[in-house]
């Protein structure tokens, strides 16, 4: 269902509706099915908010000690040739797991990622006739007066990327010669060495550790959740009105307080109370103390699956909310309630 967008916009917003399985197998959990499907599509975020009830927050903490615990990763210097060269390239990339983000803004600098082995290059025009490396023109959605721009993937763990290959040896060149500028990047090691000098360590990075932000919020007045979202008009308008509580709770906003008491003038929100299809009286709203977990950074995908299971066995009966924002702009929100999950996707 796309609750952002009109018949004569592209859509922004698509909203969708699933069931959790009875149990959840936390060393492998479907990462195929959504919500996890949700997390698994999003490599890298730089924000993550969990909103939950305050009766969760301890056992939520315990669960964040035993799984996925403090988030260290690395800010270095970088030039693209260094990544496919030597040991860094034979124990991280051929051999190891890292998650790689260099610093530019989408659509108007060069972009560089590395996820799995592949390395995408987003350039402009100019820059990609120079390159000589094939690769794909990105849509523009029919935008006027924006420069065309290439994206180019390179799966590095292929067996011809070896020194000596033709097709191996155009690329060092082009890094060489073309996209030859040091840049900043982030880096996180999914397999990290600790019996060993790291090859990282030979480029000087700065070590970065995140441990969440916790905020509490008293009084808030909590909604009746749907079960089920129809795919109608009301259904849509539902979604919509959930997605807006749940901005706002996220952003702590003082209008989700029972005792607000700002000029209607001002501000004339007021908390949905007709969201509920059950059949006790949805009127009732209950003031809960909700408490918001922040991290952020340079937040994998890993990490954040963890996140999610650390919730979900804290929350128990109880609903929770996870945000996540990545560095393109595209995020995602989730609301578990019961034994489903509402989830909201942004595209662009």
């Amino acid at each position: 269902m796309d609750v952002c967008g009109g018949d004569r916009v592209k859509p922004k917003c698509y909203f969708t509706q699933a069931t959790l399985p009875t149990f959840v197998d936390h060393g492998q959990p479907p990462m195929k099915k959504k919500p996890f499907s949700t997390v698994a599509k999003q490599s890298f975020s730089h924000t993550l908010d969990v909103v939950l009830l305050a009766s969760a927050v301890d056992r939520f903490s315990q669960a964040l000690a035993s799984g996925p615990g403090t988030l260290h990763y690395a800010r270095v210097h970088m030039k693209l040739s260094e990544l496919v060269a030597g040991d860094f390239f034979d124990q991280y990339i051929k051999s190891g797991s890292i998650l790689m983000l260099a610093q530019g803004r989408p659509g108007i600098d060069h972009v560089f990622a590395l996820s799995d082995g592949v390395l995408r290059l987003e350039v402009d025009k100019p820059t990609y006739e120079r390159l000589g490396l094939q690769g794909k023109p990105m849509p523009s959605e029919g935008r006027r007066h924006v420069k065309a721009r290439y994206a180019i993937e390179i799966n590095l763990r292929l067996p011809c990327m070896i020194r000596g290959h033709k097709g191996f040896d155009r690329i060092i060149w082009a890094f060489k010669n073309v996209l030859n500028h040091s840049v900043t990047w982030l880096f996180y090691d999914l397999q990290p060495r600790v019996d060993r000098i790291a090859p990282i360590a030979a480029h000087a990075p700065t070590l970065r550790s995140i441990e969440p932000e916790i905020v509490q919020l008293d009084n808030v007045t909590v909604p009746q959740f749907p079960n089920t979202v129809e795919s109608d008009r009301y259904g849509r308008s539902t979604a919509t009105e959930l997605l807006e509580w749940l901005s706002l709770v996220t952003h702590l906003s003082p209008r989700m307080q029972n005792d607000d008491d700002i000029d209607g003038y001002l501000c004339r929100y007021s908390v949905p109370t007709d969201l509920s299809d059950s059949q006790e009286d949805d009127t009732m709203q209950d003031a809960h103390t909700l408490v918001k977990f922040r991290w952020q950074g340079f937040l994998p995908t890993a990490f954040i699956s963890k996140i999610m299971l650390a919730a979900l066995k804290a929350s128990a009966d109880d609903w929770f909310a996870l945000s996540a924002t990545s560095f393109s702009g595209e995020a995602y929100t989730t609301l578990k309630h019961n034994d489903g999950a509402l989830i909201w996707e942004y595209v662009d």
